[in-house]
């Protein structure tokens, strides 16, 4: 690799970095927020939410991946650009496809990250998450204690309770229970304790009134109690599918026969097919994306009034070929023998760019094209 090779590697590298590193930032706050305060308002702890922060960042990190190097390649070709530099090297003979070969470099490279992150790490940490997930679900008395606050640990459960007392007493609670469609039931107590047994959490209320209502006949009939017991294991989500996903294995582990998968997955062969090959299209589209930034750059040349145009135009063909790809998933999910579709985004993209490059290489025929007199023939 030549030094003008290596500077422009190392340039890109950087932008890359640091493009990242901003996207990351602005994504990851955006989703932080939310996140934040789901979790804290289900009573989870500050290290819950980093958790979940920290396995969810490869997702994001293989999302932002092809912007991050689309945004390096604009960024690094336009400054080139302006400083004379593209000038330089094409005065001394370096066509289109020898400055093509430091960008080339830098796609492979980010292509190699993605292609870490959607084999290993992204399946990993979306293991982790769904496991940390379907904890969480299950632990309904961890929902339960938080006080001066209307909760639903279910949509048909509703429990509130005034304060709690250092000693893990409930005062003044309020349950509802609408689980049974021809019947709803409240219960009022002064106090209220947990009591957990292995997987059995019961709520003991005491002091108490129970108020129920029958939706059809709409008669209430009430009962005041001394203790009342009230089973919360009922509330966990026991039917959360611990079923292993196929977007939770990493791509060793899917290379298997499709019967096996789906009879492990429980997913149709669509599904299977097209999880497989997207990891493998994905990380592809990062060498396109920043061969486009390149090359449609380079056909706008040099202007002292800018090449803003330029770049509008290969932000806008990126999101017009990332767009069709992601309509040509569904095709894929009905028919698995659909599954090349899933490449002709970047087959698109590689054949655009071969255009354009063909394009730069030949400018004494576009100058003699532009010169020709009218009515003359070629």
């Amino acid at each position: 690799m030549s030094k003008i090779d290596r500077y422009m590697l190392s340039q890109l590298l950087i932008l890359f970095g640091f493009f990242a590193l901003v996207l990351v930032a602005v994504f990851w706050i955006n989703q932080a927020v939310v996140l934040f305060d789901r979790l804290i308002s289900d009573g989870q702890s500050a290290l819950v939410f980093l958790e979940f922060t920290a396995l969810g960042l490869p997702k994001l990190i293989a999302t932002i991946l092809p912007i991050a190097a689309f945004a390096a390649a604009v960024y690094v070709t336009n400054r080139m650009n302006n400083e004379s530099e593209l000038t330089v090297l094409q005065a001394t003979g370096a066509g289109p496809y020898r400055l093509a070969r430091p960008m080339l470099a830098f796609g492979g490279v980010v292509f190699l990250l993605a292609s870490l992150l959607h084999h290993l790490l992204l399946p990993l940490a979306s293991q982790q998450l769904s496991e940390r997930e379907t904890e969480i679900s299950q632990n309904v008395t961890s929902g339960l204690l938080t006080e001066g606050t209307f909760l639903h640990p279910t949509d048909a459960i509703t429990f509130y309770t005034r304060e709690i007392s250092e000693d893990g007493v409930l005062l003044d609670v309020f349950l509802s229970d609408r689980r049974k469609p021809d019947e709803g039931v409240i219960y009022t107590a002064s106090e209220a304790y947990l009591l957990r047994n292995q997987d059995v959490t019961t709520l003991i209320m005491v002091d108490g009134l129970a108020q129920r209502l029958g939706t059809q006949s709409g008669r209430l009939a009430t009962a005041k109690f001394r203790d009342f017991s009230f089973d919360i294991s009922a509330l966990k989500h026991r039917d959360v599918a611990l079923r292993v996903r196929a977007r939770n294995m990493t791509t060793p582990q899917l290379m298997r026969p499709l019967s096996d998968l789906t009879e492990l997955t429980g997913q149709q062969p669509g599904a299977l097919i097209e999880e497989i090959h997207v990891r493998f299209a994905d990380p592809l589209f990062c060498i396109v994306a920043a061969m486009i930034g390149f090359s449609t750059l380079l056909v706008g040349g040099y202007s002292r009034f800018g090449i803003w145009r330029e770049i509008f135009v290969a932000f806008g063909l990126l999101l017009l070929i990332d767009g069709v790809g992601s309509t040509l998933q569904r095709p894929v999910r009905s028919d698995p023998q659909m599954w090349p579709v899933l490449y002709l985004p970047v087959i698109c993209g590689a054949l655009l760019v071969l255009g354009m490059m063909w394009y730069v290489a030949r400018p004494k025929r576009r100058r003699r094209a532009a010169v020709q007199p009218v009515g003359s023939t070629p």
